[in-house]
């Protein structure tokens, strides 16, 4: 609930974890099938490019909309505030710009978009655009930017009974958003608070975005979509401005997203094929890891602790992988032949780094249909080392989190696969 303490909504969880066995070790892996890609319906192949894209991805979308993440409505016409222009930041190296976009004719909720872009580039730049997890200001310690007017957790700062941004929240997740590297590496980044499009936590879809569609509420069914399909439906409004902003490059964007956003980017990607390159991180069950391994995280687990993430028909397949028509796989395929990079952490089990590799690998032949290799490696890299395929992966030492290191990955893979000429 959303006004449930958010100590307590952990300690239930926590307590809900602790009872459950989860699997940690290669050997104890079952057997297991992966369904086909290349199957429609009807039981004939799909083995061509454009049978791909006439029929079979449509499929796809429409299977995983109806057992996972449920149909979002059609998005808005397009309206926004600016609420900053252009200005001088990170020592004139870069422009600042925040816009507020908005999803209805309503004022709230809305979603404020932070942009920090090159300051010397003579053409529109490239973009990176990701959903942050504890509002704008956290992303950098920066007192011009907007503190975040939507629900917001602050267990990271031991206030755990206040629901507002504070002053102190500034910059406390500035570690994962090198914005200067990024400039540097010439690349805009955009973000947005999350939970500006709705909050995560289980309030029977109450408010966000959910709350615009009342008809949809009062008749919400097994179908029904949830909150990763709102944070989808919200990047994709997002993606409505920045490729009518002529400072942006709105064919050069690569979405990001790391962890349960990876999950909704991956989804995101899905339903809208503007995004040029989809980058997904620690995304683990539910997103890019093979949920049918059942190693780490299970969806069993998922829709226990997270009831409110995916549509009802998803609840089927808790401790009930195997009857699963579908894998991560069917989910990674559909941002072909866009440029996919997923990304992993040695230290991160919890997301199944293994599972995360052999999907991506499972992924190959759809790629290959519009004469891409794929992932061409056949076993997991070193640590450190980025396989800069069309379909990428890379490992990173360490615990489930976001680096600098992983953001060289970002933009050595952004560089090769939607280069430019500033």
């Amino acid at each position: 609930m959303i006004g449930m303490k958010p100590w307590l909504l952990g300690a239930m969880l926590f307590s809900t974890l602790c009872a459950e066995e989860f699997n940690y070790d290669e050997t104890k892996v079952s057997p297991y099938v992966l369904p086909l890609l290349f199957e429609h319906k009807d039981g004939t192949p799909a083995m061509s490019a454009s049978l791909w894209q006439q029929q079979r991805r449509a499929e796809i979308v429409s299977l995983l909309e109806k057992e996972m993440f449920g149909k979002a409505p059609p998005r808005p016409a397009l309206r926004f505030r600016v609420m900053e222009a252009a200005t001088p930041a990170l020592g004139g190296k870069a422009l600042r710009q925040q816009v507020r976009v908005f999803f209805s004719s309503k004022d709230d909720p809305a979603l404020d978009l932070l942009v920090y872009r090159p300051a010397q580039h003579s053409k529109p730049a490239p973009v990176i655009f990701g959903l942050n997890f504890k509002g704008n200001q956290s992303v950098q310690a920066d007192p011009a930017i907007l503190l975040c007017r939507s629900w917001i957790d602050n267990k990271d700062l031991k206030k755990p009974d206040v629901h507002h941004a504070l002053e102190e929240s500034r910059g406390i997740d500035a570690g994962k958003w090198p914005m200067a590297y990024a400039i540097e590496r010439g690349y805009a980044v955009v973000t947005g608070y999350y939970g500006d499009i709705d909050p995560d936590v289980d309030d029977g879809w109450k408010n966000g975005v959910h709350a615009l569609f009342p008809e949809n509420e009062s008749q919400r069914n097994a179908e029904s979509w949830g909150s990763l399909a709102a944070w989808a439906w919200g990047m994709s409004v997002a993606m409505d401005w920045i490729v009518q902003e002529p400072s942006l490059d709105g064919k050069r964007v690569a979405l990001q997203g790391f962890s349960r956003l990876g999950k909704a980017t991956l989804w995101a990607a899905a339903c809208d094929e503007r995004f040029a390159a989809v980058i997904s991180q620690n995304s683990g069950a539910g997103g890019a890891a093979l949920n049918k391994r059942i190693f780490g995280e299970t969806v069993g687990r998922l829709n226990r602790s997270f009831p409110h993430w995916f549509c009802g028909n998803f609840r089927q397949y808790s401790d009930n992988e195997a009857a699963m028509p579908f894998d991560s796989h069917f989910l990674l395929a559909l941002a072909a032949p866009r440029p996919l990079l997923i990304t992993s952490a040695t230290e991160d089990r919890w997301a199944d780094p293994h599972g995360e590799f052999l999907a991506a690998r499972a992924t190959n032949p759809v790629y290959q249909l519009f004469s891409h290799t794929g992932l061409t490696a056949t076993e997991m890299p070193a640590p450190g080392k980025l396989v800069n395929d069309r379909i990428g992966y890379f490992l990173r030492q360490g615990p489930h989190s976001v680096t600098e290191e992983d953001w060289k990955a970002y933009c050595d893979f952004c560089d090769r696969h939607m280069p430019f000429n500033p």
